[in-house]
């Protein structure tokens, strides 16, 4: 599909791939790079950089390639569905299951699972499979468990992209973690990006820091050491809400790259996941427009690492 843009009078000097950003809102910024590093986005028919600056007239044209159906295998997989219409669902995703295939996850992800429900389902919804990839417009961590929401169709994409950019969903998550943190409640303002060192992890160390914003509450304390967490990201950056509470001094229990060893085992207790949990989320339905949330307490293996820390406590 080709698309064309005409710089307009007044248009302020900015990069290609920032001014594609603002005019093709359905679009990711990396998706936009990669066309233009393909050459299949130019500026006055000359194949160019995403960091090229646009003046005014400049004719940019745009071909985007159709998606393609997806080479994922359906695979039929226990799903707890708290939702589900013609346009989107709403799924508490366990711990332990991969939201994506990637590369030594092929298999008995949720996408798998989503994928053979929609198929089954085909004959009451006339779904495409075609349109489920783009559905995905969040993701849990592995070990992360709770509430997400995917779009069938590219209308509820769109609209719940949008909502995610302009941060009007909300999302309330619980955490366990390991440490005092510094006050009953706060924010934390900490820019993060991929550590410049380790490909693995998430730090204020990067080349590519991006804002991201935590707001914090102390729900419950046990002992001087582990704290019950309410945590609401006004931001999604990927391991967010990890990197933000270990940069406090209190990192989820349970999880061993940002918090170490010592925050797995905690007064004689063995975590067998990282206790991190999304329990809330609303957002504006992207037919009805109405405001709907969902909430899902924390699932089993959290409530007995609980019973347990207050039995301690005593």
């Amino acid at each position: 599909m080709i698309t064309e843009f005409v710089v307009a009078t007044g248009e302020k000097s900015k990069r290609l791939d920032a001014f594609l950003v603002s005019h093709e809102r359905k679009v990711s910024r990396s998706r936009l790079q990669r066309l233009i590093i393909a050459g299949r986005i130019r500026v006055n028919a000359q194949v160019t950089k995403p960091g090229q600056k646009i003046k005014p007239g400049d004719r940019i044209t745009m071909d985007s390639p159709e998606p393609g159906p997806l080479m994922v295998a359906n695979e039929i997989i226990p799903l707890n569905l708290l939702y589900e219409d013609e346009t989107l669902v709403v799924v508490n995703k366990p711990a332990g299951v991969v939201v994506h295939p990637t590369s030594g996850n092929w298999e008995g992800t949720l996408l798998n699972g989503l994928l053979a429900h929609f198929q089954l389902n085909d004959k009451n919804h006339g779904l495409s499979l075609s349109n489920v990839h783009p559905g995905l417009v969040h993701r849990l961590d592995k070990d992360t468990s709770g509430v997400m929401v995917v779009a069938k169709t590219d209308q509820a994409h769109r609209a719940l992209c949008w909502q995610f950019e302009k941060q009007t969903i909300v999302r309330i998550y619980e955490a366990l973690v390991y440490g005092q943190p510094p006050a009953d409640q706060g924010s934390i303002n900490l820019a993060i990006g991929r550590d410049a060192t380790d490909s693995k992890k998430v730090s204020t160390y990067t080349m590519k820091p991006q804002m991201a914003v935590t707001e914090f509450r102390v729900v419950q304390q046990f002992g001087d050491r582990v704290f019950r967490v309410e945590l609401t990201p006004r931001t999604g950056r990927q391991h967010q809400l990890r990197v933000h509470m270990a940069s406090l001094g209190c990192p989820i229990l349970g999880d061993p790259l940002y918090g170490g060893q010592k925050g797995c085992s905690v007064r004689g207790l063995e975590t067998s996941r990282m206790l991190l949990h999304a329990q809330t989320l609303g957002f504006l339905h992207p037919v009805s427009e109405q405001w709907v949330e969902y909430s899902i307490e924390v699932p089993p293996e959290m409530n007995v690492v609980l019973a347990k820390l207050e039995l301690l406590s005593q």
